[in-house]
């Protein structure tokens, strides 16, 4: 009898278990759905993506959203990750960026060049700094990973901008002016969507001084293997020392550190070198 009370024990807590954490993976699989779209999603279809009736997806965003970690959007019926998702993101992105092999890019390529080198991702409406080598010139330019500056006047800014679909694009740079940062900054929105058809085109972006007065940049994109653009690498320097013409005979330095650090956040690819 004893032995069977305590396989009945363990059958209920077996069962408790189940019930608790499929609601878990539920929410787990609504924050993974908005995280890969290119655009804010519905609940009807985050409901039809993932196979569960519309009151259960209702309830499980409703939730997500009171916990932080999904948004409405403004004026519409749509979702999109919440600050408390974002800041889990880039926490992981920053760790993940700072292990030994990517750090190791970045620095190798800092030394290369002899500039700083930066690591960014996109996170709302800015360009968010995830690690950067400093060059070992006096007066550099400090900014600390975790820095947030503007999409629409930094070169990793506007690559991540010319990746985007339209209306994303179109959507995002609506929410807020394009602030005249120094008198090179585009502010015209027609010339700004000129300047990010040719980023797109070529998978180079620039700041001719478009955020820091004699300041210059120079960027490349780090793809995943399906081609989605998620991070950027850049170079930047004081215009005395690197003129912009300069800086763009670093493209091929870029690319290959690009590479290397795409290579790194591929599986397939860690796993092939391993074997």
């Amino acid at each position: 009898m004893k032995e069977t009370s305590r396989t009945a024990a363990e059958i209920t807590i077996e069962s408790e278990s189940k019930t608790t954490a499929a609601p878990s993976m539920k929410a787990f699989g609504f924050l993974e759905a908005v995280a890969k779209a290119q655009r804010p999603l519905s609940i009807l279809d985050l409901s039809v993506l993932l196979d569960i009736p519309q009151p259960t997806a209702h309830r499980i965003v409703h939730t997500l959203v009171t916990e932080g970690l999904l948004i409405r959007e403004p004026g519409s019926r749509r979702y999109g990750p919440g600050e408390r998702l974002t800041n889990l993101s880039l926490g992981l992105l920053s760790a993940a960026v700072r292990s030994a092999p990517r750090q190791a890019i970045l620095r190798d390529l800092s030394e290369a060049l002899r500039e700083t080198c930066n690591f960014g991702v996109i996170s709302g409406n800015d360009l968010v700094y995830l690690d950067r080598v400093e060059a070992a010139w006096p007066f550099g330019l400090r900014f600390e990973a975790g820095s947030r500056v503007p999409l629409h006047c930094t070169s990793m800014g506007k690559l991540f901008l010319s990746y985007m679909p339209a209306e994303t694009r179109r959507r995002l740079l609506s929410t807020r002016p394009l602030h005249p940062y120094t008198a090179n900054t585009i502010t015209d929105p027609a010339a700004l969507m000129r300047e990010l058809d040719n980023i797109r085109k070529t998978g180079i972006s620039t700041d001719n001084q478009e955020f820091l007065a004699g300041v210059v940049c120079v960027a490349v994109p780090i793809h995943t293997d399906n081609g989605t653009v998620v991070a950027a690498i850049a170079v930047s320097a004081p215009v005395a020392r690197m003129p912009l013409q300069q800086g763009l005979q670093h493209i091929p330095h870029l690319r290959d550190a690009a590479a290397k650090i795409q290579d790194t956040l591929t599986s397939s690819k860690a796993t092939k070198r391993a074997t």
